[in-house]
């Protein structure tokens, strides 16, 4: 039914909502910290996230800030705090629900199938597409959806920002400063940032930095997006 992560440090509680979640149908994945979960969601594209607040190493408050910089998947908060400010801080801050600490697997099935019908039904009911393509590169930004070739890219909310971002400028160099600013929200930061987000991207279009056919870097200027066999030669 749907591709769930568990974020939980209680390995007993864990075991149950992996046990009781899998006889409900659901693809459980599971992780214990939340630096895991942030190298999950990197990489994997879940239905929904189902975080513990009180992680070893990073309070679950800040693994949903996180959390919400890389991706948009649906997250329902399992907390033992019970103060409505909290709450509705969390809310704020992203979460789409929540659950109070103790509660049973039947009631989180049923918080889980009302996000996933409320995301379902946003998906279905947005404005038409308004798709960009790139030679065998079409990219969807209302729908959030990239496709190469025809077959749907696993991407990352911010590799999907970065490559809609580029692909709205078919052609055109975007400084980096632009980038960090358009895509990161950021007046300044680390180049690195930007390398390890081309890196994957190049890999999920089956191209390298020494063999680029969609992303062409200009050393030190910034980076383009162009149809492969168009694209000039780099210095």
């Amino acid at each position: 039914m749907a591709s769930v992560l568990v974020v939980e440090d209680d390995q007993f509680v864990r075991s149950a909502l992996i046990r009781h979640l899998t006889d409900a149908a659901h693809t459980v994945r599971s992780v214990g910290t939340a630096l895991e979960a942030l190298r999950e969601v990197a990489h994997v594209r879940f239905d929904v996230v189902v975080l513990d607040l009180g992680l070893p190493d990073l309070d679950g408050s800040e693994a949903l800030k996180m959390l919400r910089g890389i991706t948009d998947v649906p997250v329902i908060i399992a907390t033992a705090r019970d103060d409505e400010s909290e709450i509705v801080r969390l809310l704020n801050a992203g979460a789409d629900d929540y659950l109070i600490k103790p509660f049973s697997v039947a009631h989180l099935s049923a918080r889980i199938a009302a996000v996933l019908r409320r995301t379902r039904a946003v998906a279905a009911d947005g404005p038409p597409s308004t798709a960009v393509r790139v030679g065998g590169l079409t990219v969807d930004p209302l729908r959030r959806q990239a496709e190469l070739d025809g077959v749907r890219l696993d991407l990352t909310r911010r590799e999907f920002d970065l490559l809609a971002f580029l692909a709205g400028r078919p052609g055109v160099v975007v400084p980096r400063r632009e980038l960090l600013a358009e895509v990161w929200q950021q007046a300044y930061g680390d180049d690195q940032t930007i390398d390890v987000h081309l890196s994957w991207l190049r890999r999920k279009l089956g191209e390298t930095a020494a063999r680029p056919r969609y992303l062409h870097t200009l050393r030190g200027v910034g980076v383009k997006l162009e149809p492969p066999g168009e694209a000039e030669p780099l210095p």
